[in-house]
């Protein structure tokens, strides 16, 4: 007689402002199909209410991930780390880019649970462990930096990230020649600077960047916008959403990402990402806070499975720094000056990302992004997934 329900290790954790089921590959199914399917299940999708009642997925972009994890296959990496964007409202789950906040959480599940080699260490002194991490989804390397404090990571920190409500302790990650992830074409996939999209009767100049995850940026002026606003002023308004969307269909066959536009919107909808720009100015966070135009060095939104996200997405960061340091891109346009560290002024506040870009033989390369985040495992056992007859 079957059991009612299926049990399965895991582990519930935040990388910066994102939230995950974790999972070692082995306590999976191996065939990807029954897997998805029980992953599908188990968060709570496809639900058409879009509330995730009847699982463990938290209702939106940044809450609703699952993460796979194993040992490296690679002599030069700790994990292998595999990470799905779940559709809330369809039987989908997208692994066509990574998600950079929960690359922290990554890195401190490969600690807590023993995938790491630890340095010695002394009783109540704390020290770092690096962490080795095989991007599964981009095919990239990245390295982390995890403080740790008597075997495992230190959580108790004073480092805020802008979207977190407490704080945690700061680590450092390492994106290591991150470009040309999702096209195979470099950090500029189509090889300039500015794209003119045509779509129908409309035209815009967008930048196409492939960093992290392929990303388009859009002037917000063109949109209408200024820049500074929030998610609820938007993620209600269907006809911006549908035009946001249309261009980033239309991008994604551009960067050859998708076949034709159906594809790009109902098969591909966590990559690329759209975002749109605007020069320094002040605003106030989605806390209430007021910044001002000096603190940062540019001003961004992004839209993460067809809405506006509650903060910044951590690979469109990547981009977006990957964009400020080359010449001709609408994100360097809205740049005072030029420099390799840009403060991102962003709806819960500023994030700093800083990229090391060359140009050799008049192309551009992306030798490493750096940024810090902070992580905290949240919860461990086992998630029940019904048993089907």
């Amino acid at each position: 007689m079957k059991p009612a329900q299926i049990k399965i290790s895991a582990v519930y954790m935040r990388g910066g402002t994102s939230k995950g089921m974790f999972f070692h590959r082995h306590d999976l199914p191996s065939d990807p199909a029954l897997r998805d399917k029980t992953l599908l299940r188990l968060m709570g999708s496809p639900d058409p209410y879009a509330k995730q009642i009847d699982g463990m997925g938290g209702a939106t972009s940044s809450t609703s991930k699952v993460v796979i994890i194993n040992p490296s296959e690679r002599c030069d990496c700790d994990i292998d780390y595999l990470c799905g964007h779940v559709s809330i409202n369809h039987p989908l789950i997208d692994y066509s880019g990574n998600c950079g906040n929960l690359t922290a959480a990554a890195a401190h599940f490969a600690v807590e649970e023993g995938l790491t080699t630890q340095p010695n260490w002394q009783v109540d002194e704390p020290y770092d462990v690096t962490v080795n991490i095989w991007q599964s989804n981009t095919q990239k390397k990245i390295i982390a930096t995890v403080p740790c404090l008597n075997g495992l990571p230190y959580v108790n920190g004073s480092y805020s990230v802008a979207g977190v409500g407490f704080s945690g302790t700061k680590m450092e990650l390492s994106f290591l020649e991150p470009a040309g992830a999702g096209t195979q074409g470099g950090v500029l996939p189509l090889n300039e600077e500015i794209t003119i999209l045509s779509m129908g009767n409309e035209q815009i100049e967008v930048s196409l960047i492939d960093a992290g995850n392929p990303t388009i940026f859009v002037r917000a002026a063109d949109l209408g916008l200024a820049g500074t606003e929030e998610p609820s002023a938007l993620n209600h308004r269907v006809d911006f959403l549908q035009r946001l969307e249309t261009i980033r269909a239309h991008a994604s066959v551009l960067m050859g990402l998708a076949n034709d536009l159906e594809q790009a919107t109902f098969d591909r909808p966590a990559t690329p990402k759209i975002a749109f720009v605007a020069p320094p100015r002040k605003y106030i966070t989605s806390d209430n806070r007021e910044i001002q135009a000096d603190e940062v060095d540019i001003l961004a939104r992004i839209l993460s499975m067809g809405k506006l996200h509650h903060g910044f997405t951590g690979t469109g960061a990547i981009s977006l720094a990957a964009a400020a340091n080359i010449e001709g891109t609408v994100v360097h346009q809205m740049l005072v000056n030029s420099m390799q560290k840009i403060r991102i002024g962003h709806v819960a506040g500023i994030m700093d990302v800083s990229a090391q870009v060359s140009k050799q033989n008049n192309q551009w390369t992306v030798d490493s992004v750096t940024m810090n985040r902070s992580a905290r495992r949240l919860m461990e056992g086992q998630v029940l997934v019904p048993n089907a007859e």
